[in-house]
């Protein structure tokens, strides 16, 4: 089942591609020839024109093509908002995707985080550049000084220098857990001096929220955000007092060589919710992306403050993730735009927010499968045919040709309780392998920077770099998918695990 519709929202500027567009529902549903399924299934620029049901049924042929149950697509431009969901909640359910239905939208949960902190910060409750013992006495009196060095500026932008996060959470409550994993001996990199995401620091800014309201989390983001904004509250993980208010989508492995889609259950930690534990619509996503187009929303959020979290911060080089961070939102650029917003992926889920702040677009997707990774790329696609240029469709690869492997690069890196072993293979390239389950081959340019590639298909899945101590100049650290591992062990032999490869 499909379900469209269009609203007028203000008008945030001229809009992004073609501003004449109508974005009015016209319905024609689309037929599909013998084969098609095998070829990009998205026709969006003619779907911009032709209206609603006709981007619905573009969407639900791309969905398929992907093994995706459900999805939704909602794009605001011109003024206008259009939203279209298909498919079902859980796979084999019949139990359709709604423009209200909710879904896990994982770490751009973060983004609404930074936004209920910056509401604090225009209050005059915070302050950027703190340090956040000054608001946590208690807990910096407990602890080492890593409270007096890092600052919610920080914390927002991924440059506090804590860890992704543990691998199993055994505290119990929030306080426990920032006492737990923000010492000194948990840092990968010095606080503000370079990128590493974080949901460690995001545990701490939403301890950061609840000491200042006096409230949960929860409480807090539902307050101060959510119902300014109109969005009824879900969440995947929350105190046993709470009631989900609206039904929520269902995620899916989907395995694209054997055809097999399974259900996932979510299992985000309770006091990791405020890095991932929202569930929200694309049309969701959108009401938070008009917060940074035209005046925003003035009565939640000043302008001068959402501009503030769309402004670079300059050691946040989130190299291989965005081109670069500001605060809780990733920067995308293109030649003319920089675009802004956040990724998602909960268990099973793939979810996406694109903003042009000056052409007045955003751009948002939800959907209930690991595959809906390759949707993105579909949309992505058809959008920049249809004048739709978001930024950051993919990282560049370096200028030149691909160099041998520098040997010391070989070793363990680690990044909290995640182990990043480089490995040589007897087929001389190395490997890259997460907690000794090889992930990647890894192919060189120059300055130590490399790409990652699929062992088994070959495709290229991001971008990555090593980095050398400037006073010993041996290689000390590496930065892969946005996250930063120290050096911990020179070499290591040939594993099992590289056997496999």
């Amino acid at each position: 089942m499909t379900h469209v519709g269009s609203a007028n929202a203000p008008a945030g500027g001229v809009g992004c591609g073609r501003p004449d567009s109508s974005l009015t529902p016209s319905h024609g549903p689309r037929n599909r020839s013998v084969g098609e399924e095998d070829r990009v299934v998205f026709s969006m620029l003619s779907c911009l024109e032709e209206g609603a049901d006709c981007l619905a049924d573009a969407l639900s042929a791309s969905a398929a093509k992907h093994q995706v149950p459900g999805a939704q697509l909602a794009i605001h431009r011109g003024g206008h908002t259009v939203a279209v969901a298909v498919g079902e909640t859980e796979y084999g359910s019949a139990n359709p995707v709604r423009r209200d239905t909710a879904f896990p939208v994982g770490s751009i949960t973060k983004a609404f985080t930074a936004t209920v902190a910056m509401v604090l910060v225009a209050d005059g409750d915070l302050e950027l550049d703190a340090p956040v013992g000054e608001y946590l006495p208690k807990q910096a009196a407990e602890s080492d000084d890593c409270f007096a060095r890092i600052t919610l500026r920080q914390l927002l932008s991924h440059t506090s220098g804590l860890p992704t996060g543990p691998d199993s959470v055994t505290s119990g409550s929030i306080r426990r857990y920032v006492l737990d994993h923000c010492r000194q001996q948990n840092l990968v990199l010095p606080p503000g001096t370079a990128f590493s995401y974080s949901n460690v620091g995001y545990v701490l800014a939403g301890h950061l929220i609840e000491t200042i309201t006096g409230m949960s989390w929860w409480e807090a983001v539902e307050l101060i955000l959510l119902k300014p904004l109109g969005i009824i509250p879900s969440f995947i993980t929350a105190p046993p007092t709470y009631t989900p208010e609206r039904p929520i989508a269902t995620g899916h492995s989907v395995n694209r060589v054997s055809g097999r889609t399974v259900s996932v259950q979510q299992n985000e930690p309770l006091v990791e919710a405020p890095t991932g534990s929202l569930a929200v619509s694309a049309e969701d996503l959108v009401s938070l992306g008009l917060m940074h187009v035209g005046p925003g929303l003035p009565e939640v959020l000043p302008p001068d403050h959402a501009e503030r979290m769309r402004h670079a911060v300059a050691t946040a080089d989130p190299f291989g993730l965005a081109d670069a961070w500001g605060l809780g939102l990733a920067i995308f650029r293109d030649e003319t735009t920089d675009w802004v917003g956040h990724d998602g992926n909960a268990d099973g889920t793939a979810c996406y927010l694109r903003i042009d702040p000056v052409g007045g677009c955003v751009v948002a997707l939800t959907s209930n499968a690991n595959s809906g990774a390759y949707l993105w790329q579909d949309l992505l696609t058809e959008l920049l045919e249809a004048g739709i240029c978001v930024g950051g469709q993919e990282v560049e690869m370096p200028p030149g040709r691909s160099t041998l492997p520098a040997a010391d690069c070989v070793g363990r890196y680690s990044n909290g309780d995640d182990d990043y072993d480089v490995i040589a293979q007897r087929d001389g390239y190395l490997y890259l392998a997460l907690d000794g389950e090889v992930i990647a081959r890894l192919v060189f340019f120059d300055d130590l920077t490399f790409s990652l590639h699929d062992p088994v298909s070959g495709t290229r899945m991001n971008m990555g770099r090593f980095h050398r101590d400037p006073i010993s100049r041996g290689i000390d650290g590496i930065h892969t998918m946005g996250r930063f591992a120290r050096r911990r062990v020179p070499r290591i032999p040939l594993a099992s695990a590289t056997e496999r490869c």
